[in-house]
């Protein structure tokens, strides 16, 4: 009586969820694996940040143009006196100083100031200073589409463990409703005595087990699906519909040595790197510009009133600017010597980052043999699944087989198919690894 009671307690509440994922899915979006894709990179914070940051390197290299063009600035300012002691050493002033009254005390100044450079030689520091500019530039955006195929990768991992979770529910559904079915013939027979009441309990808990595989099951698809959802930037309890027919994709399998000459030619992080050695190399070059003097065509426009005492109208002056740092002739110059140790950091991190590659294509490459060998494992194991439990069905229906036989080969067989739909998704995503390894994710 109480195995009846737990039974009827087990079925409805599996009839609850399976009525929970009926309504959850209603206003489904289909979404396939290309499009995903397109909305992970669009909503992806990580990129967002990127963005910003190669904003940030357009701002410096426009900084290094605008070291071209001439400075102007004005300044001016005016200023209220205190009793001031004007004595103006002049020869007219000392020639009537006897007869003069006493001298003027202006309570007030005024005065304005415009000067304008144009650098004509910087000694190879602005142009120095824009190449560095735009390698860095460039470093930056190839570090973005670096992190964009770490984007594309992850999509389609969270797009694969939705599809693996999807299919694991449709299985365990599908060998749900057959044990249901089996446990309603087995009460039947049961009743009329055919079979011992220990075989119905037996049937009658394998079917309590596939109900709570199916709620687990069930419940790692919503988490999939909110997983899935937060990183496009979809709202988390939005339902998705994926569409399965990527997991039929084609793999064409290249040579290990293909990859890894893709990998060495297409990484970002290498050409990133390519580009901030070239900009050290050029850090180097600015550095050494400092024992070089600097010349500029400078102008300027001087204006001042202090009543009572003189005003000055139409000052213009115009000329050249030397300056030239002396003290560079006996101390050390420490941005040649940082700008040398940053392009030695570059170059081992070059080295370090190749080895890195060639040993992350191996595995990924070894990794995507192993999954195609699993595969046609799997695949023999699931008909040899297949033939086992039809064997072991047909002798229990002639009394050579026990339940307990009958059982195992029907977990056998659930075990099987979702191993086989796990193997599939694992190797698509073997390969989709195996791109972004080498540089070559498509977008």
């Amino acid at each position: 009586m109480n195995n009846k009671k737990n039974f009827t307690i087990s079925f409805t509440g599996i009839i609850l969820l399976l009525c929970g994922l009926g309504s959850w899915a209603q206003g489904t979006k289909s979404l396939t694996l290309k499009e995903a894709i397109d909305l992970g990179i669009r909503n992806n914070k990580n990129l967002k940040i990127l963005s910003s940051r190669i904003d940030e390197a357009k701002a410096v290299l426009q900084e290094a143009n605008d070291a071209r063009l001439p400075t102007f600035n004005v300044s001016g300012s005016y200023l209220r006196l205190s009793g001031a002691n004007i004595d103006l050493k002049t020869k007219s002033n000392n020639s009537s100083n006897s007869n003069s009254g006493s001298a003027p005390s202006p309570n007030q100044a005024v005065y304005g100031i415009a000067s304008i450079s144009l650098p004509i030689y910087a000694g190879g520091r602005i142009r120095y200073g824009i190449e560095s500019a735009k390698y860095l530039q460039k470093a930056v955006e190839l570090d973005a589409e670096r992190n964009a195929d770490e984007v594309i990768y992850n999509t389609v991992q969270a797009y694969t463990n939705l599809y693996k979770s999807q299919k694991q529910v449709e299985i365990v559904k599908e060998n749900l409703s057959a044990s249901k079915s089996r446990d309603s013939s087995f009460s039947n027979l049961e009743k009329n005595g055919i079979i011992a009441r220990n075989d119905l309990l037996k049937s009658q808990l394998q079917t309590s087990n596939v109900e709570l595989t199916l709620l687990d099951a069930g419940n790692n698809y919503k988490l999939a699906m909110v997983n899935m959802n937060l990183m496009l930037g979809l709202p988390e309890n939005d339902p998705i519909i994926i569409d399965s027919s990527f997991i039929s994709e084609e793999i064409n399998l290249k040579s290990f040595a293909d990859y890894e000459l893709q990998a060495l030619q297409n990484r970002k992080d290498v050409q990133a790197l390519d580009f901030r050695e070239k900009a050290a190399a050029t850090f180097i070059k600015s550095a050494k510009t400092e024992a070089y003097p600097t010349l500029a065509l400078t102008g300027g426009y001087i204006a001042a009133d202090i009543p009572k005492i003189i005003t000055i109208t139409n000052a213009v002056n115009f000329g050249m600017g030397v300056q030239y740092n002396l003290s560079s002739l006996w101390k050390k110059n420490t941005r040649l010597m940082q700008a040398q140790a940053r392009e030695k950091q570059v170059k081992f991190a070059k080295d370090i980052s190749t080895d890195a590659i060639r040993l992350q294509v191996n595995q990924d490459y070894q990794n995507l043999l192993l999954g195609k060998r699993k595969i046609e494992v799997l695949v023999r194991s699931n008909e040899q699944a297949i033939e086992n439990y039809r064997i072991t069905n047909n002798k229990y229906n002639n009394s050579l087989a026990t339940i307990t036989d009958l059982l195992d080969a029907n977990v056998a067989l659930l075990q099987s198919k979702l191993n086989i739909e796990s193997a599939k998704a694992d190797l698509l995503l073997a390969y989709q690894k195996l791109l972004q390894t080498t540089g070559t994710a498509t977008r």
